[in-house]
């Protein structure tokens, strides 16, 4: 790993403008092997990337567009060295690991370090590991070791690029929790029963440990139940974990499919997998004529969702409902309705969208602004409301009840270890066999008086959670064909955890369609998902994936 000289003259930070509430983007004067000066720029949550029009044609990596700014990724291996070494003149490149020194800590993070130099911001609980002494908050002066083994190939390394490793990762959900749950053995100690698991090579506490086998996936819930989860095994810092390590996990923590044998929770885990297996898949016409789809787009208006990386999820999520209805208007003969209206935008798409769109309303008779005015439950409840009454107006028309779907879009803020699609499914077992809503504002819509009120044989909850699921699995299948990142473990859930309660969200606890689904895009917190999430080519793409796996669904 031979040095490659460059030189560095960072601007005064007066001249990066920086993006709202973010730091100042570092530019950096540069100058190339053959004495050519260039403009390089360090972008927090971004990364790198160099001006295109000055860069030798040998760092440029094979066919990338030289015009603008190159990305790091457009890079060749050559140009990726000498980028580093120019933004990081104190960075000592060895034989065995490259010693990085913290020069930015307001743009730097470790998983932007990651990203850099092994290849992916998925390495970076693997790098923290490598660095256990350093706090996870980068300071200026730090020295942050990168060995070898986990340099990317690109930089002289022998590292690559976190994927599936292992063999369950390719199986179907119900395959794919059986493998997980025959990993998995039993044991009592003082402190009580607890299921044992050996971590295996590249696997850490946070994702392969909690997110999998508990359904905690919000960073506090993840973080507190790791460090639990570390004192009651014996481990000193959750970072450092070797492969084969014992990890003890209360069964008190454990979801439902990996609770003991004999136990009401997989019991019932069991009757709804026997009834996925049962359940005869619903066959629709040519361009899925008399099928009935509703779409939602969570939040909205003064209620932005999610924040982080920059992104808040409404308008993201809107924007790929937008998308998804004007695909099945134009592809299907589909009947398809939104719960949600931008009054400023109507029901189109954008390619870019710049801040927080504050007007939405609910699309019952009169319209329900979601303005702060009422309890943000009460929009919330009026999406199942109004969606439970075009499904009824669909079925007094002579409509198969079974060809409703109902699809909620959002995305989420969980750890920054989990990656990609979730989707929710309404779990039989806390799905109620009754409700009404009595909120007195919502009197105010037409929708309320007739369809507020559902009722739901045992039956009718199983059908419910079986059909969903099968409609996730189809959908996850048509994502990853689509090289759409999904969620890495148990990507379909029954059941949303905070605190110390646990539910299945309003919109699809109450929905009367035969599927229901809350599709979690992306995760905002994790970088490379919220870089797609900003890209208006991966929203289209997302939309035609859905478009793509409602047709499967119904086998058109």
């Amino acid at each position: 790993m031979g040095g490659l000289k460059a030189s560095l003259l960072l601007l005064p930070a007066a001249l990066a403008a920086p993006a709202a509430q973010e730091p100042a983007p570092i530019l950096a004067h540069a100058v190339t092997p053959e004495g050519r000066p260039i403009l390089l720029r360090f972008q927090f949550k971004k990364g790198l990337s160099a001006e295109g029009k000055a860069l030798p044609r040998a760092f440029l990596a094979k066919g990338t567009d030289p015009s603008g700014w190159v990305p790091f990724d457009g890079l060749s291996p050559d140009g990726k060295r000498w980028a580093l070494a120019a933004l990081f003149p104190a960075d000592q490149w060895r034989g065995e690991e490259v010693r990085h020194v913290v020069r930015h800590p307001d743009v730097e993070s470790v998983w932007t370090l990651a990203a850099l130099f092994t290849g992916h911001g998925q390495n970076y609980d693997r790098l923290m590991a490598e660095n256990p002494d350093l706090p996870e908050k980068l300071r200026e002066g730090d020295v942050w070791r990168i060995p070898r083994t986990l340099l990317s190939a690109s930089l002289g390394g022998t590292g690559r690029t976190p994927g599936r490793s292992h063999p369950e990762d390719d199986l179907d959900d119900e395959a794919r929790v059986a493998t997980y749950r025959g990993l998995l053995s039993f044991g009592d100690d003082a402190q009580g029963r607890y299921a044992a698991y050996r971590l295996r090579k590249g696997e850490a506490l946070y994702s392969s440990v909690v997110i999998r086998y508990t359904d905690r996936v919000d960073p506090k819930g993840v973080n507190e139940l790791a460090e639990r989860i570390a004192q009651r095994s014996g481990i000193g810092d959750v970072r450092v974990i070797q492969p084969g390590q014992l990890i003890k996990i209360p069964i008190a923590f454990l979801a439902d499919p990996f609770q003991p044998e004999g136990s009401s929770e997989l019991a019932e885990e069991r009757e709804v997998r026997a009834e996925v297996r049962r359940t005869a898949r619903v066959e629709a016409g040519p361009r899925l004529k008399g099928v009935r789809i509703v779409l939602d787009a969570g939040h909205g208006g003064v209620d932005p969702g999610a924040r982080a990386n920059g992104l808040w999820e409404s308008d993201f999520v809107y924007d790929i409902a937008m998308r998804v209805q004007r695909l099945l208007e134009l592809e299907t003969e589909a009947q398809v309705s939104s719960t949600i209206r931008y009054p400023g935008l109507g029901f189109k798409a954008r390619d870019e969208i710049r801040v927080p769109s504050r007007a939405a309303e609910i699309l019952t008779t009169p319209p329900f602004a979601v303005d702060g005015e009422s309890p943000s439950a009460v929009s919330v409840h009026l999406r199942w409301v109004l969606a439970n009454d075009l499904f009824v107006a669909f079925r007094r028309a002579k409509g198969d009840a079974q060809k409703t779907l109902f699809v909620s879009f959002h995305a989420d803020s969980l750890h920054p270890s989990a990656r990609g699609s979730m989707v929710y499914v309404p779990g039989a077992a806390l799905v109620p066999a009754s409700f009404s809503l009595g909120t007195p504002a919502a009197r105010r819509v037409v929708e309320a008086k007739r369809s507020a009120q559902v009722a739901f044989t045992g039956r009718e909850k199983l059908q419910g959670e079986a059909r969903s699921r099968q409609f996730s699995e189809t959908l996850l299948k048509v994502l990853q064909a689509e090289r759409i990142p999904v969620h890495a473990n148990r990507p379909i859930r029954n059941v949303v955890y905070r605190g110390r309660g646990k539910w299945v969200p309003a919109v699809i606890r109450y929905s009367a369609g035969a599927t229901k689904v809350l599709v979690e895009v992306a995760n905002l917190t994790n970088e490379d998902d919220a870089a797609n999430l900003r890209d208006p080519e991966f929203r289209e793409r997302y939309a035609a994936a859905v478009v793509k796996a409602i047709r499967a669904y119904y086998r058109t």
